[in-house]
């Protein structure tokens, strides 16, 4: 059981803030071999990498503590509010994703995306300011699209941002900073079923500490190593990843 939950943790840390889906994995995973987190694992990994990036963006959350009517923080309202408005409408079809039916497509529309971002990114100019409420708020729609698994949370939002001319260090910065209320309100939605639907948690004392740890540290070295990356806007290996594991999930399907 231990050894379970530190598997999922590692791979919740990594794939969360990695350009490669965490729940995409998770779901094939599942499929593979059966892993599947409980409610209150989910619920304490969202936690870990909640903390995570609190830790390694301190400066920019306690900036936002400080200033809670900020242009920094309406700017996280903007990029918030077409992300719920996406999932609310897509939620019937998102369901029905978490079978594993479209896995192989949005994979593969993950990999094409990040090509295409590593290629034109790397081209442009590095150039400073601040991201303007046009710039966040398609990437609020790239995150409220990738609500279906297999397509990158952190992939899409930094990809958008790249694409419609923001600076570098900007996107990654902030890609990572408007993950932090979809993370609370995932939390909230897991908590509700616990509270309201009187689903039974299963805890496993070691193994949940284990968990956190395990996500906790993977998630900060993940999200540091993005923040380098997107700097030199090299995608490519993630994309070619993807696309192999497009075609593996493709096989796996057929056959």
């Amino acid at each position: 059981m231990v050894f379970y939950i530190l598997i999922l943790g590692i791979i919740q840390g990594l794939t969360e803030f990695l350009p490669v889906s965490s729940s995409g994995h998770l779901v094939l995973l599942s499929s593979l071999f059966g892993i599947e987190d409980s409610l209150f694992i989910s619920i304490l990994l969202h936690l870990a990498t909640l903390l995570s990036i609190v830790v390694v963006l301190r400066k920019e959350v306690w900036q936002l503590v400080r200033h809670p009517f900020s242009d920094k923080t309406m700017l996280l309202v903007v990029a918030t509010i077409p992300t719920c408005i996406l999932v609310l409408i897509l939620m019937p079809i998102v369901n029905l994703s978490f079978s594993g039916i479209f896995l192989p497509v949005c994979f593969f529309l993950s990999a094409v995306l990040l090509f295409i971002t590593g290629r034109r990114a790397s081209k442009n100019v590095a150039t400073e300011g601040k991201l303007s409420f046009k710039q966040v708020f398609i990437m609020g729609i790239a995150q409220g699209i990738a609500v279906f698994p297999g397509i990158s949370r952190s992939g899409s939002t930094i990809c958008a941002g790249l694409l419609c001319g923001g600076d570098k260090k900007e996107v990654a910065k902030f890609s990572f900073l408007m993950s932090i209320p979809i993370i609370i309100l995932s939390m909230l939605m897991e908590i509700y079923k616990v509270v309201v639907k009187g689903e039974v948690l299963s805890v496993d004392a070691l193994g949940a500490v284990v968990g956190f740890v395990a996500a906790f540290l993977v998630g900060v070295f993940a999200i540091k190593f993005m923040l380098k990356l997107t700097e030199k806007a090299n995608f490519k290996w993630f994309s070619f990843y993807l696309l192999i594991i497009s075609v593996l999930t493709l096989c796996i399907q057929l056959f």
